[in-house]
């Protein structure tokens, strides 16, 4: 990725995870409870939102005092109970406000990302392939093309040294007087 700033890459991508972590996690408990581990591990298992524990559980205590999330302790099968997280009514509105702001927000930068995708295309094809021709100094019946291949003379088109007989005369002599000069 290249930024405006050398070493701004890794910065912009952590500041984008850590914008979004908490969203991600009421989404991830707007259908069911889940204790503090269980995200971190589902997290991790998301391309991108590599996280730990040092991360996720002072999110999670965030969260609670903002009543954006609920909690209760329940014993454990395997070791010592557990803090279980839930969504509180606050938590499911302020999820459905991200919601559609991410969505206005993602579909605004794709947009832009896939005008300005679309428009280095068109400029690559343009000057790698070029549908543009020219004429070539060294072989006046032939046509080059950017690209540096050489068509042969379009059968339809004029021939530039025969005489055109739709000019008018003093067009003629002039093209015959040329042909005979050289």
């Amino acid at each position: 990725m290249q930024c405006m700033v050398d070493g701004e890459a890794g910065n912009l991508v952590a500041q984008m995870r850590r914008g979004v972590l908490p969203y991600c996690v009421l989404a991830m408990l707007g259908d069911d409870e889940r204790y503090g581990f269980e995200l971190v591990r589902s997290l991790a298992s998301v391309d991108g939102m590599v996280t730990g524990e040092g991360t996720i559980y002072p999110l999670l205590a965030r969260l609670r005092r903002q009543g954006l999330v609920d909690t209760t302790w329940r014993e454990s099968d395997a070791g010592p109970p557990r803090r279980y997280y839930r969504l509180t009514q606050a938590g499911r509105v302020a999820l459905a406000e991200f919601t559609g702001s991410w969505t206005l927000l993602r579909d605004s930068v794709d947009g832009l990302l896939d005008s300005a995708e679309d428009g280095a295309a068109q400029a690559r094809a343009t000057v790698g392939n070029g549908i543009t021709a020219r004429i070539s100094t060294t072989a006046p019946n032939n046509t080059t093309a950017r690209n540096g291949t050489t068509a042969a003379p379009d059968s339809t088109a004029p021939d530039s040294t025969a005489p055109d007989s739709t000019a008018p005369d003093s067009i003629m002599q002039e093209k015959g007087r040329r042909a005979d000069d050289h």
